[in-house]
Formats: C-alpha cells, sequence, structure tokens
C-alpha cells in the first residue's frame, strides 16, 4: 500500500533558533488556527475552561526546567514562536499540552501500543493514541543541526519539537502512557525524546541521558537500535529499563517494582492488558516487512477506533520506524483505512 503524501513534510537546518523558525514559519497558519481552536482545543477536554493569562505561571515553571536541562530546545521554542508569529507562551503551550491536561488530573484510558524487534532490521512500531482529534495536526520533521552530522526524523502534532522517530545513528524512541506518580514542571517527554534523538546514537547512550533529564511526568519510552531493544518505565524519580531482543508494551506498568504504584483504571488496564497480548501473540509469526507491521497495528484491539467523543483516545495514526534504513513509515488517521506514507532520511 502506498500513496501520495499528504501528511505535511517541514525539513529545517541551522541553529537551534533556525530550526524553531523555519518549522514554525512552514506550518504558521495550522498552528495559529489550532491555538484558535479553544486553545489548541484544552477546552474541549478539560473539566473547566482554561486561558493563556492563567496558564503562565505554570508555563514558566515548565520553561525554567527545560531552559536549565536542554536549552538547545528552549531556544527552539523561541524560534517556533517568531516564525509562526505566535506568543512565546503559546508556543511553550504547544509543547505542553499533554502536561497541561495531566496536572488538570483527566481520567483517561492510556494510549499507544509499542513494540520494537532487535536485529540486522530493527524494527519499532507502534499506535498513536490520542484525545482531542489530533490526526489533523500531524506532520513530519526532518531536523539538520547545525554542529552535528546526525539527523532526525521525527513525528510532529500541532508544533511539538518532538514525539516519536528515528536519528541517523539507528536509534529509534517510541512511547507509552503510563500513569501514576506526581505530574511536575520539568522536562516533558516528548521534548525528552526528541532530545534524546539529537543526543544519542543508541540504546545504552540513550538509557544515559534519559537518567539526566527531570522529567515531568511518568512515560515509558521504548528505545531501539540493531542490537538491542529497551523499555525504561518512569515515575516520578525512579527509573526501571529492562533490555531484550524484543519488547512490547502498552499502558500498564510491567516492572514488579513499579506495578503498584500503577494508577491506571480498571477499565483502562482491561483494554491495556489485551492489546499487550494481542501484540505478543502476533508478534510470535509477523514478518520484517513494514506492511505486515501495519496489519498487526490497524486490527482490534490495538487499533483504538474513534466513538465520536473528543475526550476519549483513539488511535490516531500508526508509525513503523526503520532506523537501520532512515525510514519512517506512517499511516495518518485510521490505519485501517489509510494508505502508508514513506518519509526517509536524506
Amino acid at each position: 500500500m502506498s500513496a501520495v503524501l499528504r501528511t505535511p513534510f517541514v525539513r529545517v537546518e541551522g541553529d537551534s533558533f533556525a530550526l524553531g523558525y523555519q518549522h514554525g514559519k512552514a506550518r504558521a497558519a495550522d498552528l495559529r488556527a489550532f491555538l484558535d481552536d479553544e486553545l489548541c482545543r484544552l477546552n474541549r477536554i478539560l473539566p473547566e475552561p482554561v486561558s493563556l493569562p492563567e496558564l503562565r505561571p505554570t508555563i514558566d515553571a515548565y520553561l525554567a526546567e527545560i531552559t536549565a536541562a536542554t536549552p538547545d530546545l528552549a531556544e527552539e521554542i523561541r524560534g517556533l514562536a517568531a516564525g509562526a508569529d505566535i506568543d512565546p507562551y503559546e508556543a511553550a503551550l504547544l509543547q505542553l499540552r499533554r502536561e497541561i491536561l495531566g496536572y488538570q488530573k483527566i481520567p483517561t484510558a492510556g494510549d499507544c501500543t509499542t513494540y520494537a524487534l532487535a536485529g540486522a532490521e530493527p524494527v519499532l512500531a507502534q499506535t498513536v493514541d490520542l484525545n482531542g482529534n489530533l490526526d489533523d495536526q500531524i506532520s513530519v520533521l526532518e531536523v539538520v543541526r547545525a554542529g552535528t552530522s546526525r539527523r532526525v526524523l521525527v513525528l510532529s502534532f500541532g508544533g511539538l519539537l518532538g514525539y516519536l522517530g528515528l536519528n541517523s545513528d539507528g536509534l529509534a524512541v517510541g512511547l507509552n502512557l503510563v500513569l501514576g506518580g506526581e505530574w511536575h514542571p520539568g522536562v516533558p517527554p516528548y521534548l525528552a525524546i526528541r532530545h534524546l534523538l539529537d543526543n544519542a546514537g543508541s540504546v545504552e547512550e540513550a538509557v544515559r541521558v534519559l537518567r539526566k533529564l527531570p522529567l515531568a511526568s511518568s512515560r515509558n519510552i521504548v528505545l531501539c537500535d540493531k542490537d538491542t531493544a529497551a523499555y525504561v518505565e518512569v515515575l516520578d524519580s525512579d527509573f526501571r529499563v529492562e533490555y531484550s531482543l524484543n519488547t512490547a508494551h502498552t499502558n500498564h506498568f510491567l516492572h514488579p517494582d513499579l506495578a503498584p504504584r500503577d494508577e491506571i483504571n480498571v477499565f483502562a488496564r482491561n483494554s491495556s492488558v489485551r492489546r499487550l497480548e494481542q501484540c505478543r501473540t502476533r508478534l510470535a509469526t509477523v514478518p520484517a516487512d513494514p506492511e505486515d507491521h501495519f496489519a498487526v497495528l490497524s486490527a482490534p484491539p490495538i487499533n483504538v477506533t474513534d466513538n465520536g467523543d473528543i475526550r476519549r483516545e483513539r488511535t490516531v495514526a500508526a508509525v513503523v520506524l526503520c532506523p537501520g534504513r532512515g525510514r519512517l513509515h506512517l499511516r495518518p488517521g485510521d490505519p485501517a483505512v489509510h494508505a502508508t506514507e514513506i518519509f526517509t532520511l536524506s
């Protein structure tokens, strides 16, 4: 299955400010429209509406942590604001949107089914399950930062500098939401993933880089290169890493040290367990072709279909990352009905 690309693709090159500026300029109209849509749809999901002025103290607290831990990304956020001609607080809010939702304690069913297979042709594949009907906000960024030969290819939603992706060293990074602990100002996991892709060339190096970051919220990070697959569960300041040749993860904690602190509700946990079991069963026989991986990601219960409620997570994309080839295979929207688009590091 193939198609002419319909997902916006933006190649950015230069120093940190220039990267953000080019991204913002290319996506300016869409980002302004998203921000004008009930404050990037936050007020269509939150139980009580919020405004940018009342969020500014929270945004300032996050920006202080982002600037201290990842100054290049803080500068890129400033460039994004300038390029899109939006308020710097709006550019920051685009990075913090999921943290704001979490900070407000929105009940969630969890999101994403992710697996990784190390080997001669490593693969990291996952669904992207989000609320807010964000399939219309998808873009793909190729990042060529000045001063390094490493190039990065990332999936983005609504101005995010990172979400998941791969780099030219052969590292792929994905994620799952897991719920627990206290969410607080820090580096949002989406930005952390971009930081890993910018600064790590292997699974082992990515784990070392990740441990140094003050993450804002609980997450599971899935890593893959040709030698190793791993998941890293993060809960408050606790990190648990499991290495293997293949790994799969959904939305409940798997490590026995963290599982007792899981705050996922029982209905969401049942869904998470079913998706994990189905994923493991399918992986016992799945070949390496990306279209075969999409067959896994497109079938229920892994593919979570739309029920019309913007507050409910559903599958808004599926991705198959081939880090050894520098390719990101994407099915935007419902992967059962949309064709595959292929993006390759230049």
